[in-house]
Order: structure tokens, then C-alpha cells, then sequence
């Protein structure tokens, strides 16, 4: 009653015995691609880590370049400002792990933080009563005055082109995980499954349990069985191109890591031209918003500070050269992989599964 190891000469083999190693066949086949896989996974998930770890210390550098701005030329409102600057961070981090926000809105939500302490700490120090209505209408207002001049536009251009390449890289590495996951759960039909047994266990119901297969044939099996999984090879391929395209756009013009060392920068220089137009603006916001209470003998506004550098240079530039050297050998590794669906039934036939080198083996039928 034997279904698949049908043989004209005696047997030791049962039908149960077929179901067992058919059960046998799904589970090795699903742990040898598991193993296949697994380098290739580990190093994504590792270069996902690197990455992250990476981005992140240069937002932290950022932040705290940043935060150093407001603590160092704007002390009246450093305090104020420590939460602004916090959240347009955590925005960009945010962005960066494919949250469903934007550039534009996180930079825009911060100079709407900003325009109101600006305002009343450096443009008119002497406003005592900032009520949540009155610092309501500054920010709304900042929207119409544009009160940082094309400084505020020009930081949401620059860190969105940088920040793109980040972010699409980031979905892309979570991507190619789900995609090896994916294969390796791949169902065996039940035609593969009968083939596996035939290849591999019939030979044992003839005692020949030394025979292996022969490679051509062990070859001519895994590719029935794995076709569905090698038809990926063509999408595999684009796949890693698009990952050297997003890893060459985040070192190229798109510079990360220059986008975000200049941040302070772009802070201070809208600062800075708020500060020089302050009596037109005072007067524009006098009409829309009405005049504030303020103390006697008005502070003056004059109290621009000359910014000195505030980025840890030396730290900074670790980071990137980090970030460079790990955009290197990520990338140098995922184009050894371009093959890798491709040859995956040559991998599998590789090593002890096969006969090499003997002039016997298994050819579905008999020993040849």
C-alpha cells in the first residue's frame, strides 16, 4: 500500500512510515532555509540597529547643538524653548522610523512655538501678561508675517530632502526582513513533499541508507519545489539596487548629517532676522493680536548676541564617519546577495544532502 516509495524488490518501509517522513522532508526543508537565511537576516536586522543607533546620535548631537544655541545667545527664553526643540526632534525621529507625519509640519510647528517667545523675551522684553489667547494669536499669526524670514523654508527644504533617503531606507531594511520571513514559512505542496520523500527517504526502504542523491537530481527537485520562492530573484535584484540607490542619495548631496549640524544655524539666522525687523512686526502684531501688558521703561530689544560655535565638531564628525562606514559594508554585503533567491536550490543541495565525489548515488529510481 505504499504511495511513494513503490519498488519492485522487498520493502521495510510502511504507509505510516511515508507520513512520518513526509512530515520529516516540511521540517528539515523549512530549518535548511531558515539556515540559509539567516546570515542574510542577521545582517539586515544588525545594519537596522547600526543605522538606528546611528541616526539617533546625531539627532542627539543635534538637539543638544541646538539646545546649546538658546542657552548660550538667547538666555531669556532657553527655558521656554527646551520643549519646542525637544519635539521637533522627536518629530524627525519619528519621521525617520516612518511614523505618518512630515518634515514641513514638524519645522513649521516649531517656529510657531518659537515666534512667541522670540517676541516676548527678545523683540519686546518688557511684556509681563503672555496669556494662552494672546500666545495663541502669535502663533497663528507667525503663519501670515513670516516673522523668520525664507529661513524656516529653506531648513524644511533641506532636511527633507536628507531625511527622505533615511527614511525610506529604514522601511526598506523592515521590508526586506518581512520578505525573507515570508519565504521562509513557504508552504510545500504536496507534489514537492512527495518528491523530497522519494529523493531522500526511499532509498532507506531498500536499506540503502548511506545512498544519497545525485546532484542533478537533488538539483531538478529543489527547483520544482522552490519555484515560487526563485521567481522572486528579478524583484530581489531591484530590491537591493533600490537599497545602494537610498544608502548613495543619504551620502550624496541629501547629506544627513550636514542637514542636521546646520540646524542650529538655520535656528539662529530666523532668529536673528525676526530680531532685526522686530518694530514692523511689532506693529503688525499690535493691530491683530492688540498690545500686550508691559512693565515700565521698556527693555531693550537691542541685546543681539554674537552666537559662538556650538556643535561638538570632533564628536559629531564620528558619528559620521560611523554612519559612512556603515553604509559601506551594508551595502558591499547586500550585493553579494543579489543571487540569493536564484541559487537558493543550489545551496540547498550543497554540502552533506548530496553525494560528491562517489561513483554511486540515488536517482529517484534506483542506485546509479
Amino acid at each position: 500500500d505504499l504511495q511513494i516509495c513503490q519498488h519492485r524488490a522487498p520493502t521495510c518501509c510502511t504507509k505510516k512510515m511515508e507520513e512520518s517522513y513526509q512530515a520529516a522532508v516540511r521540517r528539515e526543508r523549512t530549518q535548511s532555509i531558515q539556515a540559509l537565511n539567516f546570515e542574510l537576516k542577521y545582517m539586515i536586522v544588525g545594519h537596522i540597529t547600526a543605522f538606528q543607533e546611528a541616526f539617533e546620535s546625531l539627532l542627539r548631537f543635534a538637539e543638544n547643538g541646538t539646545s546649546s544655541l538658546f542657552e548660550t545667545a538667547y538666555r531669556p527664553m532657553a527655558k521656554e524653548a527646551a520643549e519646542p526643540v525637544k519635539e521637533l526632534f522627536t518629530d524627525i525621529s519619528l519621521y525617520i522610523l516612518g511614523a505618518e507625519t512630515t518634515v514641513e509640519s514638524a519645522v513649521l510647528r516649531f517656529f510657531d512655538s518659537l515666534f512667541p517667545l522670540v517676541y516676548s523675551r527678545l523683540i519686546n522684553p518688557g511684556i509681563t501678561d503672555l496669556s494662552e489667547d494672546y500666545t495663541e494669536c502669535l502663533r497663528l499669526t507667525r503663519q501670515d508675517i513670516n516673522p523668520f524670514g525664507h529661513y524656516s523654508k529653506n531648513m524644511v527644504t533641506e532636511l527633507s530632502k536628507s531625511l527622505w533617503a533615511s527614511r525610506m531606507l529604514s522601511q526598506a531594511l523592515s521590508l526586506g526582513i518581512e520578505v525573507i520571513n515570508t519565504t521562509e514559512h513557504a508552504a510545500l505542496t504536496k507534489e514537492c513533499s512527495r518528491a523530497l520523500v522519494k529523493m531522500q527517504y526511499c532509498p532507506h526502504c531498500q536499506g540503502l541508507t548511506l545512498i544519497r542523491p545525485c546532484v542533478g537530481y537533488c538539483l531538478n527537485v529543489m527547483r520544482g519545489c522552490l519555484a515560487s520562492v526563485s521567481e522572486l530573484d528579478a524583484q530581489w535584484r531591484e530590491y537591493i539596487s533600490t537599497l545602494e540607490y537610498l544608502t548613495n542619495e543619504m551620502a550624496a548631496s541629501h547629506d544627513l548629517e550636514i542637514a542636521l549640524s546646520g540646524m542650529w544655524n538655520s535656528i539662529n539666522e530666523a532668529i536673528l532676522h525676526a530680531q532685526l525687523n522686530g518694530p514692523q512686526l511689532s506693529a503688525t502684531v499690535d493691530k491683530v493680536c492688540g498690545q500686550p501688558r508691559q512693565q515700565e521703561g521698556n527693555l531693550s530689544s537691542a541685546n543681539i548676541v554674537p552666537v559662538k560655535e556650538v556643535t561638538e565638531a570632533q564628536t559629531f564628525a564620528m558619528a559620521h564617519a560611523s554612519l559612512n562606514n556603515k553604509r559601506r559594508e551594508f551595502i558591499s554585503y547586500m550585493k553579494r546577495s543579489r543571487t540569493f533567491y536564484a541559487s537558493i536550490a543550489e545551496r540547498l543541495c550543497d554540502g552533506d544532502l548530496v553525494m560528491r565525489d562517489s561513483s554511486t548515488c540515488w536517482n529517484g529510481e534506483d542506485v546509479v
